[in-house]
């Protein structure tokens, strides 16, 4: 499907189409090889009941629920009631089904989202790669047009960034504690906003690390991802419509920008091009103390020790059904001592506050969303020392804004017929509607000198 969900909303509300004829188009997508292992739990009849309840309401002559009855995947994290949560882990097979929706869930559903099913995901979302040894490995079907090689689909919400890539959703509910909403979106070329942690209720919701947990949504167009903000955390977003002059953006020359792979480095520097020509200011801003990010994860840092804080029973009890790479990292949690966790913690909050002072009066920083594009799949299933390498490398960059307690979007700024690539728009905490405005126009912009093309 080329266009996105705010047109199909529109059409819908002209009356040009109705909610159950574009269900029958995601559903076609979802069952189609594309979405192989992105559903791992599919709502279809509880979907095709809420295009129709729309659809119904229409014929009334009532105004249709915000998200009009149209279709979106769920990761499963959350809750669903009437359907078990199990984090895309054997470990957690046996789950029983939930009793009620997780809040963010719920919001989705009275504003009328067709809620498509439970998409897989690495498990329990600790890795920014996507592969999953239980239940397969979704392809990366942007990717595989292009070239035809499978290629990762980044995670950890990699079934749902499939289920939008390949036209069976609209939008992806999906988390985000190091990256795993910005991460599948650069490398399928889609839209994935994280915005500020505290924004959107984590009720309902199977934690990582709870400091930088996040929800939010994968789309296919920063419109989309406001739209989906405002319902998520149930507060207007209203975008600023000045011109890319009337913002202060900024790059900062070390860290963000280091290793790049060629294609990236190309990309990004087309994309500063190009909105320096459309009038952006962007500056070269130092951040001092962006390279003390390494200090405050050495050992696995916060994340590890409040993973192995809710897994350790878990891990003792059933820890051979974990994948071993994810059991691995939450192991490292357990080397950290509650004083140790505390200086931690201590050592975020100023770090927080240096970066924060460095980044005064800019409106939004610039930086590849990843230092790479998608890698192939089969060495990454082979090769531990080369899989946590790539994690490491696809996590670089976006977890700066989760210990930052940030807001960060990451738009597409390849070239038809490139592989995908990211361009991540980053800011401080609170600053979300500023972002989304600034990531409108950037968008907006590098769509045009695309099609130039």
């Amino acid at each position: 499907m080329s266009i996105d969900l705010t047109e199909a909303l529109a059409q819908l509300n002209q009356g040009r189409r109705d909610a159950r004829s574009f269900l029958a188009e995601n559903l076609e997508h979802a069952r189609a090889e594309a979405c192989e292992h992105a559903f791992l739990r599919p709502f279809f009849a509880d979907a095709e009941a809420a295009a129709a309840s729309s659809d119904a309401a229409a014929a009334r002559g009532e105004p249709r629920p915000a998200l009009g009855g149209l279709a979106l995947s769920v990761k499963d994290l959350y809750d669903v009631a009437g359907h078990p949560t199990t984090a895309a882990s054997a470990a957690m097979a046996d789950a029983p089904p939930a009793t009620a929706d997780a809040p963010a869930v719920a919001r989705l559903r009275a504003a009328g989202a067709a809620l498509l099913g439970h998409t897989n995901l690495s498990e329990f979302a600790f890795s920014g790669v996507g592969i999953n040894p239980h239940h397969g490995t979704p392809r990366n079907p942007v990717t595989r047009a292009i070239d035809g090689k499978d290629r990762i689909p980044g995670g950890s919400t990699s079934g749902g960034a499939v289920s939008v890539s390949a036209g069976a959703a609209w939008a992806a509910l999906g988390s985000d504690t190091g990256g795993s909403l910005r991460i599948p979106a650069a490398l399928q070329g889609l839209v994935g906003f994280k915005g500020t942690a505290r924004l959107v209720p984590l009720d309902g919701c199977i934690p990582l690390a709870p400091s930088f947990d996040t929800a939010g949504a994968i789309t296919r167009s920063v419109r989309d991802a406001a739209l989906l903000h405002a319902v998520l955390s149930g507060a207007p977003v209203t975008l600023d419509a000045r011109p890319l002059s009337g913002w202060r953006l900024a790059v900062t020359p070390t860290f963000m920008q280091d290793d790049l792979e060629p294609a990236v480095a190309a990309a990004f520097e087309r994309a500063l091009a190009t909105l320096r020509g459309a009038g952006a200011r962007i500056e070269e801003r130092a951040l001092p103390a962006l390279p003390r990010v390494a200090d405050l994860q050495s050992q696995g840092g916060i994340t590890a020790a409040e993973a192995w804080a809710w897994h350790h029973a878990r891990l003792a009890e059933r820890g051979e059904r974990y994948d071993p790479r994810v059991a691995l990292r939450i192991r490292r949690g357990e080397a950290i001592t509650p004083a140790a966790l505390v200086a931690l913690r201590d050592a975020r909050a100023r770090w927080i506050d240096d970066m924060t002072a460095s980044m005064h009066g800019i409106d939004a920083f610039l930086s590849p969303t990843v230092p790479l594009q998608a890698p192939e799949v089969a060495p990454l299933r082979h090769s531990d020392d080369l899989f946590f390498a790539t994690n490491a490398r696809l996590l670089r960059n976006t977890a700066v804004v989760n210990l930052l307690d940030g807001c960060a979007i990451s738009v597409p700024c390849e070239r038809p017929g490139e592989l995908p690539v990211g361009l991540m728009l980053w800011a401080p905490a609170l600053r979300d509607e500023a972002l989304l405005s600034i990531a409108s126009r950037v968008e907006t912009t590098l769509n045009d000198a695309a099609g130039a093309h």
